[in-house]
């Protein structure tokens, strides 16, 4: 690995390993993608649906960061509660985190991993968390996106002392150009990553190629871009009727770009849309939900990173230092600096109108 290209002077080698890791992860998960059949996909007791690529990708980053941070604990959504008891998912996944290393110093000219070493490896993402220290967070974000053959992410963030301090998002259906109303979910093949690392901005770049892009979100849409939601796809992740809402209170004339995982993110941090949202479903009659910590670590410091703001739904900073969930936050409001406020005080509006208090 080289840090020639990297436009960045903190947390080097730590950049350099997410970024090798979520490349290679992103290669193994479109290939993936490309040939999927129903076997290679289980259903998880939450009944969100998982496959042998989630667990692949997480084995094999986990894999690099064991080898590069071995004292540094991981949180992974993944587990291998259910790849232990299905023999053909398993050799699958060994099989393909092989596959996803090529040569590299450390590793050995033709390394292949055990059964052992790459469930043990999933596993590791194990830990809590917490506000002292630095541990990783991972996920391959946008299950359903992947198995529709639409929009998924790799993500990979570094945090310490409950603060992101570096994060990475791989986006292999995403295309190099702005989201295009109706566009923005059809897979073109060319991919982006984008990296972020706090205090020195945020770039995007090929998955093809090391040229770094700086990112700027500007503070509100300009008039050429008028103002569009980022929104999720499911109105199972979102309240999507009080978004609608929100849309109103904002005068939003278009409708919202709807897209799997944060891939949002990235699309903001590019200067798409001009307002990402996820509302808790339970203002729409759904149930109560703590968001995850690998669903917001990466593109919340992007955005931040970009120019923009990204908090709760009540303008609070989202809180990294409290376990594997968000659960001190409620909801997402990500934004342009300018657009921010307004779009926290329409979200109080339209949950007031519905008579839902916070807890």
């Amino acid at each position: 690995m080289s840090s020639s290209n990297l436009p960045f002077t903190r947390l080097q080698k730590e950049t350099e390993v997410a970024i090798l890791s979520v490349l290679r992860a992103c290669y193994l998960t479109k290939n993936v993608q490309d040939t999927l059949v129903n076997q290679d996909t289980l259903i998880k007791k939450d009944k969100s649906p998982v496959t042998v690529a989630d667990l692949s990708a997480q084995s094999l980053i986990s894999l690099h960061l064991l080898s590069h941070f071995p004292e540094d604990p991981i949180i992974g959504e993944e587990d291998t509660s259910e790849l232990r008891v299905n023999d053909g998912l398993r050799e699958k996944v060994v099989k393909l985190v092989s596959e996803g290393f090529e040569r590299e110093e450390g590793w050995g000219k033709d390394k292949t991993f055990t059964e052992d070493e790459v469930l043990k490896a999933i596993d590791a993402g194990s830990a809590e968390g917490g506000n002292k220290g630095r541990f990783w967070t991972i996920v391959i974000d946008g299950t359903s996106g992947f198995i529709r053959h639409q929009q998924y992410a790799v993500c990979l963030a570094l945090i310490v002392d409950g603060q992101v301090e570096m994060g990475v998002i791989g986006c292999p259906n995403l295309g190099p150009e702005p989201a295009k109303i109706g566009e923005e979910i059809i897979p073109n093949g060319k991919g982006v990553l984008m990296v972020a690392v706090r205090g020195e901005g945020s770039y995007s770049r090929p998955l093809t190629s090391p040229t770094y892009t700086k990112l700027s979100l500007p503070p509100t849409p300009p008039a050429s871009n008028p103002l569009t939601f980022l929104e999720s796809v499911e109105s199972g992740h979102s309240a999507h009727s009080i978004q609608a809402r929100i849309g109103e209170l904002l005068e939003v004339k278009r409708p919202s770009l709807r897209m799997d995982s944060q891939a949002k993110y990235a699309c903001l941090g590019r200067g798409e849309g001009g307002v990402y949202l996820r509302i808790p479903t339970k203002y729409a009659g759904g149930k109560e939900y703590a968001e995850k910590i690998w669903d917001h670590a990466s593109g919340s410091l992007l955005i931040h990173e970009s120019g923009g703001i990204c908090t709760d739904m009540h303008g609070q900073l989202l809180n990294f230092g409290v376990g594997r969930t968000l659960k001190n936050n409620e909801g997402i409001v990500a934004a342009g600096k300018e657009i921010h406020s307004k779009a926290v005080e329409a979200v109080k509006k339209a949950v007031e109108e519905v008579g839902v208090k916070r807890d």
